[in-house]
Formats: C-alpha cells, sequence, structure tokens
C-alpha cells in the first residue's frame, strides 16, 4: 500500500511545527515555559507544534477521519494562569500558517488551538490508522538550546508504516555518504520513511532528499554509542559496563531527544541504548516516528530482551528493561553483552 499523500502531508505538518519551534527557541523567555502534574517542563512550543500538526493534516487529509496520539493537553492552558500563553501559541500558530502562505483561512481563535491541542487524546490500539506525535521531543533540551526534535508517525492497525523527524539543530553532515554534502556548519535536517521504501534525509529547508543507511560496522571496537543527555532516561552505568563488554573504546554521545534515531539511520554511531534500572513507562510518541526511521535505514530497534516494539497496545510501550538499536551485524553481540548485565547487575542488588 503507497503512503505518499500521508507522508506528504506528514513532512509539511512537521516542517511547519519545526519553524514554530525554531522561533520561539530563539527567543524563548521564562513565561514561556511551565510545569506540568508529573513536573516534566513544557513551553509554547510544544502546544504550538501540536496544534499546527494537528491543523496541517486535517487540510491534508480532509477525506480520511483523523484519529491523533499527542503528547500535550490544554489542562494548564484552561486556567486562568495560562491565559498569557494561549494568547501567544495562538499567535505563534496563526504566523507560522500565514507565513506558511499555502493555506487561505481565517485567523485561528484561541477555543481553535485549544481544540486543535485536544484533538491528540485518542488512546491508540490495534485497529484503524492513529498518527502519533510529540511535538517537542527533548523538552528540556529545547530549553537548553540543545537537541530536540518534531516526531510524527502513522499506525495503521498498530504497525508503524510512516515517520516523519524534523530535528532542527542536527548537523547535516552526512557521516555515511559520499557526494552531495552541505557545509560543516548547516543545521536542520528532516528524516521520513515508510514501510517498504527506505529511509531519505534532507535540510528542513528543502534541499534534495538522500537515502540513508545505518552504520555497517561488524566489529564492536570500532562502534560509537548514543545514549540519553538526561540521566533519567537512561542507566548510565550499565550502559557503561555493556560497552566494555563489547570493547568499545569511544566515550557516549549524549543527546536529547529522537534526533539519536536519526543520527543512528545514517550512520553516526552505531548503537543507541535506552536502559532503566526502574520501572519506566515508555510512551510510544517517544519511539514510533524514529522507529521506522532506523529500521527502513537498515537497522534493528527492540527492547533490551530482543523483542520487536509492539505499537498496538495503546499509549504506553511494554517493554523489558528499555530500548536498543544497532544494526544486523552487532545486534547479537549486544543483545549478548546487554542479557550478561543486567544479570550481573540483579545478582549484586
Amino acid at each position: 500500500m503507497s503512503y505518499d499523500k500521508e507522508l506528504t502531508a506528514a513532512k509539511k505538518a512537521v516542517s511547519l511545527a519545526a519553524s514554530l519551534c525554531q522561533k520561539v527557541q530563539k527567543e524563548l523567555s521564562q513565561s514561556d515555559v511551565q510545569s506540568k502534574s508529573d513536573k516534566s517542563p513544557v513551553t509554547v512550543a510544544d502546544y504550538g507544534s501540536q496544534a499546527i500538526v494537528r491543523f496541517v493534516l486535517e487540510r491534508e487529509l480532509s477525506d480520511e477521519p483523523l484519529s491523533l496520539v499527542a503528547e500535550e493537553d490544554t489542562e494548564k492552558l484552561r486556567k486562568d494562569s495560562g491565559e498569557d500563553a494561549l494568547q501567544r501559541i495562538t499567535k505563534l500558530v496563526n504566523e507560522t500558517i500565514s507565513n506558511d502562505g499555502s493555506y487561505i483561512t481565517s485567523p485561528l481563535s484561541t477555543e481553535d488551538i485549544l481544540t486543535a491541542i485536544d484533538s491528540g487524546k485518542s488512546k491508540g490500539g490495534s485497529l484503524g490508522r492513529q498518527w502519533v506525535l510529540d511535538p517537542v521531543d527533548g523538552t528540556k533540551g529545547f530549553i537548553r538550546g540543545d537537541q530536540y526534535a518534531v516526531a510524527l508517525a502513522l499506525l495503521d492497525n498498530g504497525k508503524v508504516v510512516l515517520g516523519v523527524l524534523a530535528c532542527p539543530n542536527l548537523p547535516l553532515a552526512l557521516a555515511s555518504i559520499t557526494g552531495n554534502a552541505p557545509s560543516e556548519n548547516a543545521v536542520g535536517c528532516l528524516f521520513y520513511a515508510t514501510v517498504g521504501s527506505g529511509t531519505s534525509m534532507q535540510s528542513l529547508d528543502g534541499s534534495s532528499p538522500v537515502k540513508v543507511h545505518v552504520s555497517d560496522i561488524g566489529n564492536a571496537e570500532d562502534a560509537s554509542f548514543f545514549e540519553s543527555y538526561e540521566k533519567a532516561h537512561s542507566m548510565r552505568d550499565l550502559t557503561s559496563s555493556i560497552a566494555r563488554k563489547l570493547g568499545v573504546k569511544a566515550p557516549p554521545v549524549r543527546m536529547d531527544s529522537q534526533a539519536k534515531y536519526g543520527a543512528l539511520s545514517r550512520g553516526d554511531g552505531a548503537i543507541y541504548m535506552r536502559l532503566h534500572d526502574k520501572p519506566y513507562t515508555e510512551k510510544i510518541w517517544d519511539h514510533a516516528a524514529g522507529c521506522i526511521i532506523v529500521t527502513e535505514a537498515g537497522g534493528l530497534v527492540t527492547d533490551a530482551a530482543g523483542q520487536p516494539l509492539d505499537f498496538s497496545k495503546g499509549r504506553y510501550l511494554d517493554v523489558v528493561s528499555g530500548i536498543i538499536a544497532t544494526n544486523e551485524k552487532l545486534m547479537p553481540s549486544l543483545l549478548k553483552a546487554v542479557r550478561e548485565s543486567l544479570e550481573e547487575k540483579d545478582s549484586s542488588s
């Protein structure tokens, strides 16, 4: 089945959302950042990005029902204390749509924005089509001025069939591709994939796309690995133990967001580990787009026990001890090192 129409809509939605995020990050103020009930941060960019993606998908795919599983809701914005933020979000969304010029529309009201954001409450599951969105993946990195991503995927009967990943601060240097390389200072990547069609990358400003592929390194001593910048998202003593067992000599590359999946898909590193020492609920929007970006680039993404990720269970993933990704050559030795390190940890606790 072809997903060309859906891919075109998704690329447009994510690109517009990324442009809103770039504007906010350049002029981020303390009033643009709030705390959610779980103490994690949320910004006007998170909300504005989610509204933009919903708006574009609805306009571009008006002939089909639109179900969206997304991270944000409007609980904070609907309180009196959220009025200023809501006004700013509404202004940002309208400016972004107007500057693009693709749509002739009257300005969206604050109620339009609230409705668009709250449309992301679908529970997901194994039936029908579900769009899955993280409007700003890596919000802490976004606030620091570092890496973040706008991540959008499409599930068809519980299977990820399409993924688009905008990484506005990721350098465009193509580590695993010869020719057509951009300048070293250029940043802003758009990765996209549909099932069976491979993974492509282009600049966010619209350069010609190129096919990307994961590293073909077969000797772990020559590999480097990614892990999360935030300590809460990765068990660093465990990943260090695994790296030693594999013989990895390079230090870890720590990066926020699914930008790690994008970098892995083009061979910037060979391994990604996100492992936990305590129960941690993985959300589908944190991995759906990145997963297909890597697998269509020739990689493998599994939980720590080697089981494929199952996105059909709803808004959350049922994974064992975390998530790993690498190429086919390294996966057997990586799984062995992960298993041995987890056993050693359990026996010493």
